[in-house]
């Protein structure tokens, strides 16, 4: 079974030492979820279009060094998108975008998908910045009716909408397509603002199977039909939280794929048992990409997973 990631690589511009020099570091949701999976031992490829600029090539590398596969990734001349990258003083992590124009969003729709594909992932500015964001979506829909699972993780960036609404309106329309949606408190929160805003309970209502929400270092709640299940997170000390919640997002993939989910019938059959042990195995890996600076997954040796 292979997953297919869908998005953006972007460097993150982070500070260093709490002065004012900054350090590359690479990422971007899809491109950390598809390290993850690659270091999990997935069979894993990437979906975006990547600069053939110095930052591309580095990020091509890190994604080769990680074991994802590039079958269907594009590259162009266009310049890498740029995410400036500011901490707080707990770790936490935010961000502005230097994205215009830049190779991410200009990707194309492949004409074929790889037959072995039965998981797919979406997040992140991909769905945001067009054109790129239309061509994800309409993406996004068509391997849900070929029968793919699909999982999204919006993974709401403020400093990076403006139309709110707007985007509000788009993703309940994406709703229908999405079998496993990843959230933070936050973004929950978000999502629910404004005429157009939805709650967990108007996702699962549209069609989706699960939703998984993320509660920093108090762990993960998974919601569904049948109710609620509730893990706690992992002490560690915390060196940032860059690349935390993609880590959930890969570790959960990786778990259910994993263990027999290879479409959305498997899916909606998992039990409450089901969902509490892939929780848990994503709250162990996402401990370990906190407990150091980056975001840096850990590799299968690093995680047991039950």
């Amino acid at each position: 079974m292979t997953i297919l990631v869908c998005g953006e690589a972007l460097v993150d511009l982070v500070p260093q030492d709490g002065g004012p020099t900054l350090a590359p570091r690479l990422g971007g949701g899809p491109f950390n979820v598809a390290v993850a999976l690659g270091r999990l031992g997935s069979d894993v490829q990437f979906l975006s279009r990547i600069s053939t600029d110095p930052f591309g090539r580095d990020l091509v590398a890190w994604l080769e060094a990680s074991h994802v596969g590039l079958d269907v990734l594009q590259r162009g001349p266009e310049l890498t998108t740029l995410a400036l990258t500011t901490l707080g003083s707990d770790g936490s992590a935010e961000y502005s975008f230097y994205a215009e124009g830049t190779a991410d969003r200009l990707v194309e729709e492949p004409a074929t998908i790889p037959k072995s594909v039965t998981a797919a992932s979406f997040g992140t500015l991909s769905l945001l910045y067009e054109p790129g964001a239309s061509v994800y979506a309409a993406l996004l829909a068509r391997l849900h009716d070929d029968g793919v699972v699909t999982m999204l993780d919006p993974n709401i960036r403020p400093a990076a909408m403006t139309d709110g609404d707007g985007y509000r309106l788009r993703f309940r329309g994406w709703l229908p397509s999405v079998d496993v949606l990843k959230v933070s408190v936050e973004d929950a929160a978000w999502l629910a603002e404004g005429p157009s805003g939805t709650t967990p309970a108007d996702w699962l209502a549209a069609g989706v199977t699960a939703v998984v929400i993320t509660r920093g270092g108090d762990g993960i709640t998974v919601v569904t039909a049948g109710g609620e299940v509730s893990v706690d997170g992992v002490t560690v000390e915390v060196a940032d939280t860059i690349g935390a919640g993609d880590t959930v997002h890969g570790a959960m993939l990786h778990h259910l794929t994993g263990h027999g989910v290879d479409g959305p019938d498997a899916l909606r059959g998992l039990d409450d048992d089901a969902w509490r042990r892939a929780a848990e195995f994503a709250v162990r890996a996402a401990a370990i990409t906190v407990s150091r600076p980056g975001a840096d997954p850990p590799w299968a040796s690093e995680v047991t997973d039950g």
